[in-house]
């Protein structure tokens, strides 16, 4: 497993606008923090969420405004939204294609993907969209982004094929490390916060506070702190 110290530059993908900060929101402001550039690519543009009666073809925008403050509160300013339909993620070839260009466009070290395996303890993790994202991220990382013949009208265009060392999964039924968020919850909540259209009608800091002393508590730390957990996957 890389130390952070080994980490120059981290690449999420995500299927929808709040997935991450909702997932590690305090394990990305303890890597920016530390000095690590994260960036995100979103695979859709989210217009099936909120709880109003926001107008749908304002929801897209508005989470993409949404999403970029909040990716402010935990230190991320480099985030594409690549647009495709909320709730219609499959693990397409031509999508696989489009997060390879985003591998070899940020060339990082590790990444961060949701799970493409269904966890029947936690259900609402286990979106389609959420899978098909795990899914389409992973098969980018291996065997694309590192295969020059993958793909082969990117390197026409610059992109030269890179080695994403290691894989963070969020959401797997087996979490096997933790991170320590104590310090970063609020920073977690404020961008939880500027997910307006998603959170506002929520006991947010409730939940989120659950949540992470309750992984916590799994992973062995004493009581007080909060944590987020992952499975880690090397590639090489």
């Amino acid at each position: 497993m890389l130390e952070d110290s080994q980490v120059e530059r981290i690449l999420v993908v995500n299927a929808h606008p709040d997935d991450a900060d909702f997932g590690a929101g305090g394990t990305i402001a303890t890597w920016t923090s530390q000095g690590i550039e994260v960036s995100y690519c979103l695979l859709t543009n989210g217009d099936q969420g909120g709880f109003d009666d926001t107008p749908r073809h304002e929801m897209g925008p508005l989470r993409q405004r949404e999403q970029r403050a909040a990716g402010a509160a935990l230190g991320v300013t480099d985030i594409e939204f690549l647009g495709h339909p909320d709730g219609h993620l499959i693990a397409s070839v031509a999508l696989r294609g489009e997060v390879v260009r985003a591998i070899r466009r940020v060339r990082p070290q590790r990444m961060l993907i949701q799970s493409p395996e269904r966890n029947w303890e936690r259900i609402f993790a286990s979106h389609p969209d959420h899978l098909a994202a795990g899914e389409i991220a992973i098969q980018a990382v291996y065997p694309d982004a590192r295969n020059p013949f993958a793909f082969p009208e990117l390197l026409d265009q610059g992109y030269e094929p890179w080695t994403v060392e290691e894989v963070w999964v969020m959401g797997h039924p087996r979490r096997e490390h933790y991170v320590d968020v104590t310090d970063m919850m609020h920073r977690k909540i404020a961008a939880l916060t500027a997910h307006t259209s998603q959170t506002s009608h929520m006991d947010l800091e409730t939940r989120i506070t659950e949540w992470g002393a309750m992984i916590a508590k799994e992973a062995g730390m004493p009581e007080g702190r909060f944590a987020e957990g992952f499975m880690v996957v090397a590639t090489n």
